[in-house]
């Protein structure tokens, strides 16, 4: 009897928790030109996460990352990042998960992030592609009555972290931070680990960033990270900082067999480190 009625009272405290927290799914209009100037018009699937009882909340985006081939891409499905997305969401923020043209449920018949084959690539315009639909999804995002457009907070994992160095680099009107974790690109661990496609290119890149991004950063890598090696992340960093960005780049010990996983599995890890970086924010 003590066991089931331990197991109601589990049970109806799960339930009330769960109702304080939404999980929404919207249709976003989006449109944008590939690296080769071809238009694609679409609606993208967004999953809101908020808690209910607020009257504004600033806004959060959560960018994903990508995967090397097309049935990886396929796989992603709904983008959610669910434990991050909730833990983020129980701070106040409404966290909002763009699943972009490529992907999953967004489709992936078409694929204008490409940035081209490893010994010739075009980072810049597949992160201006992704960087316009994260970009339209907060003007739609700020439609909303209970969305506070003056508090916008981007973050991002992988190709989505420096997706949001991107945007930072936009400054659109209300971005007061953006947070990059494992951002890069060109990676594949079963064929090249550590060794991105042209990471000059790369660095060129996020220093080309550096120049007109304002706000506060935080970069988070790990020691481990089986797609970019640290020497290529700190310079990245290092060409973001030289040209005027502002942040916080932190390397972490290793986590597990591939540190590039750090988001998605190790939250508890990250938690104060984000705590810390919201804390200052103005």
């Amino acid at each position: 009897m003590r066991a089931t009625h331990t197991a109601l009272l589990c049970l109806l405290w799960c339930c009330a928790a769960s109702a304080q927290l939404k999980e929404e799914i919207l249709q976003v209009p989006v449109r944008v030109a590939d690296a080769y100037g071809k238009a694609i018009e679409r609606p993208i699937t967004v999953t809101v996460f908020q808690e209910a009882g607020r009257a504004t909340y600033p806004l959060l985006i959560l960018n994903h990352g990508r995967a090397t081939d097309q049935a990886g891409r396929y796989r992603l499905g709904r983008a959610r990042y669910s434990d991050a997305s909730r833990w983020l969401a129980s701070l106040g923020w409404s966290v909002w998960v763009p699943t972009r043209i490529g992907y999953g449920v967004s489709g992936t018949d078409e694929d204008p992030e490409d940035t081209g084959p490893c010994k010739n690539k075009r980072y810049e315009p597949g992160y201006a592609v992704a960087a316009e639909q994260v970009l339209q999804v907060i003007e739609h995002a700020k439609q909303r009555p209970e969305i506070d457009g003056k508090r916008v907070l981007v973050v991002g994992q992988s190709y989505g972290g420096a997706t949001s160095v991107t945007v930072a680099s936009r400054n659109p009107p209300g971005l007061i931070g953006a947070i990059n974790f494992a951002g890069g690109g060109g990676g594949d661990p079963a064929t090249h680990p550590g060794e991105p496609c042209m990471p000059a290119a790369l660095e060129n890149m996020f220093g080309n960033y550096g120049k007109t991004a304002r706000v506060p950063m935080l970069w988070v890598y790990t020691e481990n990270d089986q797609f970019f090696k640290p020497e290529y992340t700190r310079s990245w960093f290092e060409a973001f900082r030289k040209q005027g960005g502002a942040g916080e780049y932190l390397l972490l010990p290793p986590f597990r067999d591939n540190g590039h996983n750090l988001f998605a599995q190790g939250i508890e890890i990250w938690k104060p480190l984000v705590e810390r970086f919201l804390a200052a924010l103005p």
